[in-house]
């Protein structure tokens, strides 16, 4: 028996959409490709060569030219994947504060996004792949056999961002922004990412709040086995 070939997962930022989708890819055997790395990975480049990121078609020239990669990881470290750009490294470059500041602009470029679904259609054409975003069911995969739309409270995913902080800082939290700060910065991600990460219409919703991963990932189970 065989499951879906593509599983979409969307949801806002610290919905808890990347690692249900890690670890249901592990479970399956599939590639995990979070597509808000690629995003990421573009507002990184941009930033390392100077860019503005408020210039859709000088990010659209650098996209097309960059190399960007997500493949299942290399190095045993934490990571759920691994992220090469232009052969280079950045799977935790890309996680620095600049970074995360700047990919919602980067990411409502057109020009951007038409280069970066392109690729992300084209990986899901290889099969057995689970693909993280916002509008993965709705626009770059609309086919997907199984989609599931994740969702939680603005104030639950301030809390788990900070905590995600944390513990990568190894519990020091001096140098983490507080839960006051991810709120904010989360609210305003929110409002520009607003119009691309609408559930589709066919996306089995599941709130989050008060669901541990593991319930998460039994919520979704039989539905994979009816995808089949």
């Amino acid at each position: 028996m065989s499951g879906p070939q593509c599983i979409a997962i969307d949801g806002p930022a610290g919905s808890g959409k990347s690692t249900v989708g890690e670890q249901l890819a592990r479970q399956l055997g599939y590639l995990y490709v979070d597509t808000g790395a690629m995003y990421r990975a573009v507002a990184w480049l941009a930033l390392h060569e100077d860019v503005d990121i408020n210039d859709g078609p000088a990010l659209g020239e650098l996209v097309q030219r960059a190399d960007i990669v997500i493949n299942h990881p290399h190095v045993e470290d934490g990571r759920q994947y691994t992220v090469l750009v232009n052969g280079r490294d950045v799977t935790w470059d890309i996680r620095e504060a600049d970074v995360t500041r700047s990919v919602s602009a980067v990411s409502s470029h057109p020009e951007v996004r038409k280069v970066l679904i392109a690729q992300q259609q084209e990986m899901a054409r290889q099969g057995k792949v689970v693909m993280v975003g916002r509008d993965i069911g709705a626009v770059v995969l609309p086919d997907a056999e199984l989609k599931i739309y994740l969702t939680a409270s603005l104030a639950e995913r301030a809390r788990r961002r900070h905590a995600e902080l944390v513990e990568r800082a190894g519990g020091n939290e001096k140098n983490v922004s507080s839960v006051e700060e991810l709120t904010s910065d989360i609210e305003r991600r929110d409002a520009i990412d607003h119009d691309n990460m609408q559930p589709a219409i066919d996306a089995i919703v599941i709130e989050t709040d008060y669901l541990t991963v593991p319930q998460v990932l039994s919520t979704i189970a039989p539905y994979v086995e009816d995808t089949v």
